[in-house]
């Protein structure tokens, strides 16, 4: 079977512990060609995962190259072009969240694939995930009934310490860009997309000046279902905190540890749970599920999973967290 060949155009944290070594994993996909225009970074990347073929400018990668695929790793600002060039030479795309900077930014780059025909994929891992993935099938059962509420939190220090990380135009925004949006998206898919209609966010700025570094924010869905959702790189807390709690009208079930307790009379009784392997693990595992995911569609052997077309609704919803905080006040979608 000829394997499907990728480019990865960006060689930061991402791509050096996440895209390159787990593409290597992979049977029917290999990295044959690589970009990055910090050129020191380049020749030392490229020559650990020994990609013959690597560039400082992406546009000569994507011009001489016969790669089928390409995986963008840079600065959100730059994920708008790299994606538009990127389909405009018929190449399939996987973006590292967040998508773009903006509704408006986003808009052309879904043009831009209809036009080429090409897949669109951002990288949303939470949802690729074991546990969430066994949990996505028990709501889908109706196992713990129809779910009105779903709290997820994440506090842990910021993904990455390049100067760009910390630049609200070069990253697009703060912790809600680096974490908040990945439990976003995974509560909006766990519901099977609820129309959000009011939003209630407030940002803070303890340790920051251009870009929040906490945040807590509630989405009123449809059928009256709340998401809460607490994001921060600098609350005080003893270790990293990682939460996620789905309530139902029978029961409810947990992330970290994965846990179902379903109601019975008036009390809840646990009946399943899955903790054979570390948080670390499952994280691991998420991004590898990930990348098969994306190599999968490409060949037409599962369906497209967080497409460009969610992305940008999630970029909306993004969006209106940042307006109601400024404003001080619930914004209507």
């Amino acid at each position: 079977m000829e394997k499907t060949k990728v480019g990865v155009i960006g060689l930061g944290g991402i791509a050096q512990l996440v895209h390159l070594p787990n593409i290597a994993k992979l049977s029917n996909a290999e990295v044959t060609a690589v970009s990055e225009i910090d050129k020191r970074r380049l020749t030392v990347i490229a020559d650990k995962f020994k990609v013959s073929n690597r560039y400082s400018n992406y546009e000569d990668l994507l011009e001489n190259s016969d790669v089928d695929a390409v995986i963008i790793a840079t600065p959100t600002s730059s994920h708008s072009e790299v994606a538009i060039k990127s389909l405009n030479y018929g190449k399939h795309i996987l973006v590292e969240k967040p998508f773009v900077r903006s509704y408006e930014e986003g808009e052309p780059v879904i043009e831009a694939a209809k036009k080429a025909n090409k897949l669109v994929i951002v990288g949303m891992n939470l949802r690729h995930r074991p546990d969430a993935m066994l949990l996505k099938s028990v709501i889908s059962s109706d196992e713990i009934g129809k779910i009105f509420y779903i709290k997820g939190g994440w506090i842990r220090r910021q993904s990455s310490d390049q100067a760009w990380f910390m630049q609200k135009g070069e990253a697009g925004g703060g912790v809600i860009i680096d974490l908040g949006i990945v439990l976003l998206d995974l509560s909006l898919w766990l519901l099977d997309y609820p129309k959000v209609e009011t939003i209630t966010t407030q940002n803070f700025y303890q340790n920051t000046k251009n870009i929040e570094d906490s945040s807590i924010s509630f989405l009123r869905c449809n059928n009256s279902r709340l998401i809460s959702l607490e994001t921060s790189w600098s609350l005080p807390m003893e270790k990293d905190s990682h939460y996620f709690t789905v309530y139902g009208t029978k029961g409810y079930a947990t992330l970290n540890p994965f846990r179902i307790y379903k109601k019975y009379e008036d009390q809840y009784i646990e009946i399943g749970s899955s903790q054979t392997e570390s948080p670390a693990v499952l994280f691991q595992k998420s991004y590898l599920n990930e990348l098969k995911s994306f190599i999968g569609a490409i060949r037409g052997n599962n369906p497209v999973v967080s497409s460009g077309e969610e992305a940008i609704e999630r970029i909306k919803i993004v969006e209106a967290m940042y307006k109601s905080s400024s404003i001080q006040k619930e914004v209507t979608l």
